[in-house]
């Protein structure tokens, strides 16, 4: 293992500890000798780089009701990721996708990486777009005001942000030019291209049985083309695996702004219910009242 992504397992092993309250840990002389040895071998150093989280290992879901065997997706540009578990192989991928001079060259995205974050070993797999100001600053996805809507879906669904995995098409934010400052803009299909080998290899890796991509940016970006209000409802298909598309947070932040929160809220709940009823989760009268219109 190369020294990046030995320490890139290194600082996702300590954020989980951190995460838990244990602020110190105990190194042994061996323990020490091998940091020593990271620390001596020389690593690539970026302007714009801050404290990596990778991801988070929490507890599972409960087991689900009935299943069907997970989907394997096509080999087709899958990259090929070294480790013996999965949360070596996504630090090694996330290594990679920092690394990787494709998205770089084309010159229009900003250089600090947002791989993904929650429980690699999630049932339900939600993609967004791409990172935005704050995604970037906290490099995590899905962490500004429409990252915390999300947060309050997942738990109106039942679980937790930590239950889930969530990953974004795009693993940089699309540049709009000097003094870009909190302006955010949609990643082209030539941006989401350059990184979509990682959300392939990444879903290869999780095997999710249903993926949610939130907003038409997304499931463009897994080849699902057309508007959201279209695809909305009925399950779509990303190599093998379910994909529910419905609004994207930011969208229903937006309608609420105007006055139309309500309605739209309403839509994206009912896509959620299927993905709910697909994964055989349990859904109470009162989830399946949520945002009707009240007699």
């Amino acid at each position: 293992m190369s020294a990046k992504a030995a320490l890139t397992l290194l600082r996702a092993n300590l954020d989980q500890l951190r995460s838990s309250g244990r602020t110190r840990v105990a190194l042994n002389e061996h323990g020490r000798e091998a940091l020593r040895h990271l620390v001596r071998e020389p690593l690539t150093s970026r302007a714009n780089a801050g404290p990596k989280r990778v991801f988070e290992q929490p507890a599972p879901l409960p087991p689900p009701g009935p299943t069907t065997p997970a989907p394997v997706v096509a080999s087709q540009d899958l990259i090929e990721v070294p480790g013996s578990s999965l949360e070596e192989q996504l630090a090694h991928l996330a290594a990679m996708a920092e690394d990787d001079p494709k998205p770089r060259a084309l010159g229009t995205l900003r250089s600090t990486m947002v791989f993904a974050v929650g429980n690699p070993r999630s049932e339900v797999m939600f993609i967004g777009e791409a990172p935005g100001a704050e995604e970037e600053r906290q490099r995590e996805p899905f962490v500004g005001p429409a990252g915390q809507l999300l947060t309050k879906i997942i738990a109106a669904m039942g679980a937790k942000r930590e239950d889930v995995y969530i990953s974004n098409i795009c693993k940089f934010r699309p540049s709009t030019g000097e003094g870009q400052g909190s302006g955010n803009r949609q990643p082209t299909k030539d941006e989401m291209n350059a990184c979509l080998p990682y959300i392939r290899t990444e879903i290869s890796l999780i095997r999710p049985r249903v993926i949610v991509a939130l907003g038409a940016t997304a499931s463009t970006g897994l080849g699902i083309e057309g508007p959201v209000g279209r695809l909305r409802g009925k399950f779509q298909a990303f190599d093998g695996v379910p994909v529910m598309i419905t609004y994207h947070p930011s969208y229903l932040l937006r309608q609420e702004a105007e006055g139309r929160g309500n309605e739209a809220k309403r839509a994206v709940w009912e896509d959620l219910l299927k993905v709910m009823e697909q994964l055989g989760w349990p859904i109470s009268e009162k989830q399946r009242g949520y945002f009707k219109p009240k007699a």
